[in-house]
């Protein structure tokens, strides 16, 4: 019989395979106060293609940190949500977006607003 447990070799390398990438905590931000569906996150990811926001939710998913719901309805309606893992995130990633913002007021960064 097969043993299926996964080894790592760094907890920390693991953590940032589930959280990293360009969208994956932007996604994650953007989802800590509301479900959304597949269309008002790609406007609020900006700069993100639908394939590539479309793979992203996908493995979020798959990390089990969003919960993705189907409606039968026509059109379809899907909807996006945290899931209690990816809950978990959200005061580390402010903790990461407060130290962001601390670097970029020292070193005179703006963010573009659109």
């Amino acid at each position: 019989m097969k043993n299926n447990k996964e080894v790592v070799h760094c907890i920390v390398d693991y953590g940032f395979k589930r959280v990293g990438g360009k969208y994956k905590g932007r996604i994650l931000w953007v989802l800590r106060d509301s479900v959304l569906r597949y269309g008002e996150l790609k406007r609020a990811i900006v700069g993100v293609t639908p394939k590539m926001l479309t793979q992203t939710l996908r493995e979020l998913e798959v990390d089990e940190l969003v919960s993705r719901k189907v409606y039968l309805e026509v059109p379809p309606k899907v909807e996006y949500a945290l899931t209690k893992s990816g809950q978990e995130l959200i005061p580390f990633i402010e903790q990461l977006r407060i130290w962001a913002k601390n670097q970029m007021e020292q070193k005179n960064i703006t963010v573009n607003s659109l």
